[in-house]
């Protein structure tokens, strides 16, 4: 049987994910990246689906189940939204998630957050939600999120896998082990809770500057490189009583 190439890439670096059980004793936080309609709902602008997407349909269910769990407990949950000016674009992509359009909304699915005391909603203009949290007096929203909420472990899900929410998980990380996030201990990305987007070499053949992009094999790199860097994989999540 000959294998994909798909196959061939996780027999050769293989994710070895585990499951994530959270103590109600630990002080945890969960991040939603740009889980928003520019990006997952079907036709909603130029980097959305342009048909149904399985792997993107269970990112929400995933991201919605836990942001009930956390809601109904009262935890801590930051949503980044991307939100960019007319005039500031974010080459090679094309105009996308303008600020004020509804494709910088939450999905329908999410929607429900804004109204909820123990979210906070951040808009930001670049990849990574780490840097996009940079005030202009130097602070930073999403390391004051951290200190004030006193979080140990943040659980992060959303899109794009190899994308922004790498970006943000190499951020964070990062600053961490510098110990500017005291005191976080854990990252843990979902993946059940993650995706990206699929394009494929024969519509990337037809464009200038964005390259092919195969939603599996993406998915699969975004995840192992964020494992590489010293988050924890969760194949899935659940939260302890005790």
């Amino acid at each position: 049987m000959v294998l994909k190439t798909i196959d061939l890439i996780k027999n050769e670096i293989p994710l070895n994910e585990e499951s994530v059980v959270i103590s109600e004793a630990a002080k945890t936080g969960l991040v939603l990246v740009d889980i928003i309609n520019g990006f997952c709902t079907v036709g909603a602008g130029n980097l959305a689906p342009r048909e149904p997407n399985k792997q993107i349909s269970e990112m929400i269910d995933e991201s919605a189940r836990l942001a009930r769990l956390f809601c109904e407990k009262g935890w801590p949950v930051l949503a980044f939204l991307d939100s960019h000016s007319a005039d500031k674009l974010e080459h090679p992509y094309p105009p996308h998630c303008i600020s004020g359009s509804d494709e910088s909304n939450l999905v329908p699915a999410l929607r429900w957050l804004e109204n909820e005391p123990n979210v906070r909603i951040r808009h930001k203009d670049c990849y990574d939600g780490y840097i996009g949290s940079a005030e202009e007096d130097g602070s930073n929203a999403f390391v004051d999120w951290v200190k004030d909420n006193k979080i140990q472990v943040l659980l992060v899900v959303g899109v794009c896998t190899d994308i922004c929410v790498l970006d943000f998980v190499c951020s964070t990380i990062s600053a961490r082990n510098r110990g500017f996030l005291d005191p976080l201990e854990d990252v843990v990305v979902c993946s059940k809770g993650c995706a990206t987007f699929d394009f494929p070499p024969s519509m990337a053949n037809n464009t200038k500057d964005i390259m092919p992009h195969p939603q599996e094999l993406t998915h699969h790199m975004g995840l192992y490189m964020a494992k590489q860097r010293g988050a924890k994989i969760a194949k899935d999540v659940s939260i302890s009583q005790v």
